[in-house]
């Protein structure tokens, strides 16, 4: 059978494979960790992550802050999307294309399907504006047509807002959501029992692939001499805001 002829889903398989090797992440569970421990450290080294206290928008006090903007240059953001990839691929999720919802998925979006390509799957990607166009070429994506199966790349879920602003362009453009891409999963509840990612899982029925997840960074940290006098703070908050259902 010829790639051409294979169904979407042996074809994504392949390629997967392929990323495997090409972006130097072998199959398994011991190298999923390896690779989130390395874009833990690589957040750190960017002062992305960083410890101390800080209010979030919620106004709780949080030990730990994640600020997405600081991957602000060309070097941050490619390493940024070769950890995309490699969460991506490793997920096993069949889909067609990237969207990137605007504006901080629109970057995000684009470095992931280069980084993609690298690894031998190379997919469509499309963003949306904000305001509709009424001149050119008009409307309101950029890119490749939306159509099959969709996976929605962004930085981080707060309340899930955008995510379903998404769905719903999606929907009016008769795709469909195949799941979405961020980079680290807080475990954090929201203003209900679950966290925002929980709650687009359930409410959505789609998967949510991290890059790493709040056990990572707890697990980095307690291997680090260094910044291991930061766990008991974190591990007191997550004991207060973390999400039922987690260890």
């Amino acid at each position: 059978m010829t790639a051409e002829r294979m169904p979407l889903r042996f074809k994504v398989m392949t390629r997967n494979i392929f990323g495997f090797f090409n972006l130097g992440l072998l199959p398994g569970e011991a190298c999923v960790s390896d690779f989130r421990r390395e874009f833990i450290r690589f957040c750190i080294d960017c002062e992305v992550l960083r410890f101390g206290s800080f209010v979030t928008k919620s106004g709780r006090t949080t030990p730990y802050f994640f600020n997405a903007g600081l991957f602000n240059t060309g070097a941050r953001l490619n390493r940024l999307a070769e950890f995309y990839a490699k969460a991506i691929l490793n997920s096993g999720l069949r889909f067609d294309m990237l969207f990137g919802p605007a504006y901080k998925g629109i970057a995000l979006a684009a470095a992931t399907a280069m980084a993609l390509a690298r690894a031998g799957c190379d997919v469509p990607f499309a963003f949306n504006r904000k305001e509709t166009k009424d001149h050119g070429e008009g409307g309101s994506i950029i890119g490749a047509p939306l159509q099959g199966r969709v996976l929605v790349i962004d930085d981080v879920m707060t309340a899930g807002t955008a995510v379903r602003e998404a769905a719903a362009i999606l929907t009016a453009n008769k795709a469909e959501l195949a799941g979405v891409a961020i980079s680290l999963d807080r475990m954090e509840r929201g203003s209900g029992a679950e966290s925002a990612i929980q709650e687009v899982q359930t409410q959505l029925g789609v998967p949510v692939i991290t890059v790493a997840t709040l056990d990572d960074l707890l697990a980095y940290l307690k291997e680090e001499p260094k910044l291991a006098e930061h766990v008991g703070a974190i591990e007191q908050y997550r004991h207060q805001y973390g999400v039922m259902g987690h260890a």
